[in-house]
């Protein structure tokens, strides 16, 4: 079995876009958090994944939660990404977003966001993974934020 650190490191070598995963608790209130394990499914039907650490405080919030959106950040907004990953108390604090469709936060200035309904969780050993429905999405001309190496970068669109 590898090394579960020397593993991490491995991983961190494919290079992935970063998102804030978002929804509402049961008060209304806007919740999330910043993933880079989103991925494309399937286009008919229109289904996307993600995953959460089952040590999530937030795991409970999206485990019921019957939508959530999906908010592919642009490259001026890692302090963004970092303040979404962090134990803060209001992340949402001074961050510009909008309700869409079903009210789930959709951050402004996003390269693309995917407004979603949970299909199901599956099991994926420390972590759960969520499969989600796309209801609407939009997406802007923008470049993205990456994550390689445990650091953010950018993409040179110019091949």
């Amino acid at each position: 079995m590898p090394d579960s650190w020397q593993l991490r490191h491995a991983l961190g070598k494919f290079a992935t876009g970063v998102a804030v995963v978002t929804t509402i608790d049961d008060a209304g209130a806007p919740i999330g958090l910043t993933i880079n394990s989103f991925s494309s499914v399937s286009l008919d039907p229109p289904l996307v994944l993600w995953s959460l650490t089952r040590r999530s405080p937030n795991l409970a919030h999206f485990s019921t939660a019957e939508k959530f959106a999906i908010n592919i950040l642009n490259r001026d907004q890692s302090d963004i990404s970092r303040r979404f990953s962090m134990p803060v108390s209001d992340r949402f604090c001074d961050v510009s977003w909008q309700p869409g469709i079903n009210g789930m936060p959709l951050l402004c200035g996003s390269v693309a966001t995917f407004e979603c309904q949970t299909e199901r969780l599956t099991d994926g050993g420390d972590h759960v993974v969520f499969f989600g429905k796309v209801l609407d999405h939009r997406q802007e001309d923008r470049e993205p934020l990456l994550f390689f190496a445990g650091r953010y970068g950018t993409a040179n669109l110019a091949v």
